[in-house]
């Protein structure tokens, strides 16, 4: 497996210098398939950059992407009108989500309107296809199924597995008032890494943000132990949380869940 981060941040980019270690990107990540061929998980801020290295990858080459969306929010998607790819004919990009693939469309589409974005999708030359995530195997040998997740208007997580490894991705989701979330536990049970919303501490948590469809690094932990996982990832950070704050969550998580993890822009996961 050849997972990278590309954005760990939530609800909006965050240019601060003291929150430039971990970044402050919004959610994407990707799956290295082969050359020029890749699985891509949400389509936040640092989705532009990830376009830019795989065209100075591909040359002349033919381009793959499956582009899994979790949930239409702008920190998953802001990204994509910027994505190189959809401007090379060289290029295929399959966006894969939740729902009906005409509404897909046209959130993207929306997002590409003239009035916000001089380009509208319609004139991108890459072939573009929208389809409902189905579990399956979007691309080459990789498995991708999802679970439903507590989330205003709806989100899901991602399993994806490879090559024996396996990695479960929960980025926007609120925890249950007592216990875990059992049918995220059994999804994301015996997975090698739990990305996991880490975007409030339980004193913010508690202090007004309930039913606003995120959690806390502790009830990151907790499901991590229900899941027995392998290690536990904390992401989709707090745009003010600073990089000391991002560090004093992940020591008070590692107390909890000692094989924890902070994520960070360009951090790999199961690379050889």
């Amino acid at each position: 497996m050849d997972f990278e981060f590309r954005g760990v941040r939530g609800t909006f980019p965050t240019p601060e210098k003291d929150r430039s270690r971990y970044g402050g990107h919004t959610t994407c990540s990707s799956l290295r398939l082969g050359p020029n061929d890749y699985i891509v998980v949400d389509a936040g801020t640092g989705l532009r950059g990830l376009g830019d290295r795989i065209m100075s990858e591909a040359g002349a080459a033919d381009i793959r992407v499956d582009l899994l969306l979790t949930h239409f929010h702008l920190d998953h998607i802001l990204g994509f009108p910027f994505f190189a790819p959809l401007f090379s004919p060289r290029a295929v990009v399959t966006v894969h989500a939740p729902g009906d693939p005409r509404d897909t469309q046209s959130a993207l589409a929306g997002l590409m309107a003239g009035r916000y974005f001089p380009m509208e999708l319609g004139r991108t030359v890459a072939r573009k296809e929208f389809r409902e995530f189905e579990p399956g195997t979007p691309s080459g040998s990789v498995r991708a199924s999802s679970c439903p997740l507590r989330h205003p208007q709806g989100s899901v997580a991602y399993r994806l597995e490879t090559g024996g490894s396996s990695l479960v991705l929960a980025t926007d989701t609120e925890h249950p008032e007592s216990g875990v979330d059992e049918r995220l536990a059994a999804f994301a049970a015996g997975a090698d890494w739990l990305v996991y919303d880490a975007m409030y501490t339980p004193a913010e948590y508690d202090a007004g943000k309930r039913g606003w469809g995120h959690s806390t690094w502790l009830a990151g932990t907790r499901l991590a132990a229900a899941a027995r996982v392998g290690t536990l990832v904390l992401s989709h950070y707090n745009p003010a949380h600073t990089d000391a704050d991002v560090d004093r969550i992940l020591e008070a998580a590692r107390e909890r869940f000692p094989r924890t993890l902070a994520a960070t822009q360009g951090l790999g996961l199961g690379k050889e």
